[in-house]
């Protein structure tokens, strides 16, 4: 099996080419990234794997993935990710996630790919009940810019659903270090705070509020799990390891650093 991966230096990028060995019958990895997040190290001690294959490609570019044939799945993890940031970059951040997601529908309609999509949890926005994928779409609620950009990726994908085989997966917000880790979403940030004795900010109103998370351990385990089983179902599929309060997450903290700071803010 010859598998894609776009943003592969990133944070759940790097992590699948690290553990890319642990799926069964890879036979040859392609790794894409624009390296504009300058995570040059995530490519570190990797490249004498034979089967890995580096190369440097904006999707921006609708030609950028031309060049390469044979290939059974594209695992898409190249967007602009940080929800809070995207509220000052919304239109940069809509072109790019746009236009990247639609070199890569492009490309896997040309060469017959399926596609692993990844969509977000954050689209549900803030409930007061559980939701399922299943939801009318009024339950949808998205905050963010980002959260909205990734609602219509999926409504894009599901025009292509007569030509390719794909999934999307609303992953819950990640969790987990890998070589291209990021330290703006709530676990990251807080254990990294709490390791350099920094203090924990924490909204006012979110202390009890449920949200979804996904260990990064456990979306590799969904890729896996889809390449293993050519799991490709054209359809929407949550993915989280729990659901858990900004108290729960700071008293699973307090285990390993006893000592730690909190600082509670209203914006």
């Amino acid at each position: 099996m010859n598998i894609l991966i776009t943003g592969a230096c990133g944070h759940i990028g790097s992590y699948i080419v690290e553990n890319i060995h642990k799926i069964n019958k890879i036979s040859k990895v392609i790794l894409v990234d624009d390296l504009k997040s300058t995570r040059v190290n995530s490519l570190f001690n990797l490249l004498n794997n034979k089967k890995l294959n580096f190369f440097l490609r904006d999707l921006n570019n609708p030609e950028s993935l031309n060049q390469f044939n044979n290939v059974d799945a594209v695992i898409h993890c190249a967007s602009m990710t940080n929800a809070e940031k995207s509220f000052e970059r919304e239109k940069e951040m809509y072109n790019n996630n746009i236009n990247c997601l639609k070199t890569v529908i492009n490309f896997c309609e040309k060469k017959n790919s399926k596609l692993i999509h990844l969509s977000s949890s954050s689209v549900y926005g803030k409930q007061a009940l559980v939701v399922d994928e299943n939801c009318e779409e009024k339950y949808l609620k998205p905050q963010s810019p980002y959260a909205r950009i990734k609602l219509i990726e999926e409504k894009i994908l599901k025009k292509s659903k007569n030509k390719i085989k794909f999934n999307t997966f609303r992953f819950g917000t990640i969790a987990g270090v890998s070589k291209g880790i990021r330290f703006h979403t709530a676990v990251n940030n807080f254990c990294f705070r709490a390791a350099i004795n920094e203090k924990i900010q924490v909204y006012k109103t979110a202390l009890h509020q449920y949200r979804p998370y996904l260990s990064i351990r456990d979306s590799f385990k969904v890729f896996k799990f889809c390449l293993e089983n050519d799991f490709f179902e054209n359809d929407i599929f949550n993915a989280l390891s729990g659901n858990f309060t900004v108290n729960q997450i700071l008293k699973k903290i307090k285990k390993y650093k006893k000592k730690i700071s909190v600082k509670y803010i209203s914006s």
